[in-house]
């Protein structure tokens, strides 16, 4: 049962003036407007530093503790902001208040502290023991991790039906659609099996397969992307998105005739300096 918490009032600069709420509110509105996150079909959690949350809201009041059925307690202490539950992207840009919220790791690693947010009664995204799980695999891998988004990107959904099913497979098709992708994702994109959303296993599966890539393509249901910052991680699923589109106009075309050879892809590493994923050529 969720419990109600006092704490102090302090007056703090306007929450929605922060940086990491405008952003929110940027990358929701586009994720909709581009048709990835139909009605609440997709899920962001970015995790914050307790300096910039502290210049807006009183840290020491928590409005609502919130169970969860996870143990976070690596996280705890660190601060989130969350997407809600059941919450309509399109609906952030006109009450954020209502469909976000600002969470904090709670001590017992079982539950969060509301600190701002979800006005209406609301809980964060039910994948936020996913979310947190894959947090938590790519701090391992790289401390400057902040952000994990989830959406339901339409042409790499489709290739889910109609492509080889594999990491290998899926990775090589979509380096071979445009010559930016080995750049922006060298590492590849991993693949997993339909699996129940929501799940702890779901999010153990793909926290795993965090620790490789920065992309987990969920078949028959979407793509998780992470990122240093909300521009990294929108911008690694725009551009795999880009090139399952443009595999889609290829097949619509009479299929693939010709494309990039593995001389060109290690040319292009030594260009741009990363290490493409070696299992993939």
């Amino acid at each position: 049962m969720e419990r109600i918490l006092e704490g102090t009032n302090v007056e703090k600069n306007n929450i929605l003036d922060a940086p990491f709420v405008k952003e929110m509110v940027e990358v929701t509105s586009n994720l909709y407007r581009l048709g990835w996150d139909e009605r609440n079909g997709g899920n962001i959690t970015y995790l914050l530093d307790e300096e910039e949350v502290a210049n807006y809201l009183d840290i020491n009041n928590v409005l609502r503790n919130i169970p969860m059925d996870f143990d976070g307690t690596p996280l705890k202490g660190k601060y989130f902001i969350v997407t809600g539950s059941g919450k309509y992207f399109k609906n952030v840009v006109t009450d954020p208040a209502m469909n976000l919220g600002v969470i904090r790791v709670a001590a017992d690693g079982q539950s969060v502290d509301l600190l701002w947010g979800y006005t209406d009664g609301g809980v964060p995204t039910s994948e936020l023991p996913a979310h947190l799980m894959s947090h938590i695999a790519r701090l391992e891998v790289d401390p400057e991790n902040r952000v994990v988004m989830h959406c339901h990107a339409s042409h790499l959904l489709a290739m889910t039906f109609s492509h080889e099913l594999t990491s290998k497979a899926i990775t090589r098709t979509l380096w071979e659609m445009c010559t930016e992708c080995l750049v922006v994702f060298p590492e590849g994109v991993q693949v997993l099996p339909w699996l129940i959303p929501g799940s702890n296993e779901i999010g153990e599966a793909t926290a795993e397969k965090m620790k490789e890539s920065r992309l987990i393509l969920w078949s028959y249901h979407g793509i998780y992307g992470a990122g240093k910052t909300m521009d990294e991680t929108f911008g690694l699923i725009e551009t795999a998105e880009k090139a399952a589109e443009i595999y889609t106009y290829v097949c619509a075309q009479g299929g693939i005739r010709q494309t990039i050879s593995d001389e060109n892809f290690k040319a292009l590493a030594e260009q741009f300096g990363v290490k493409p994923n070696p299992e993939f050529f």
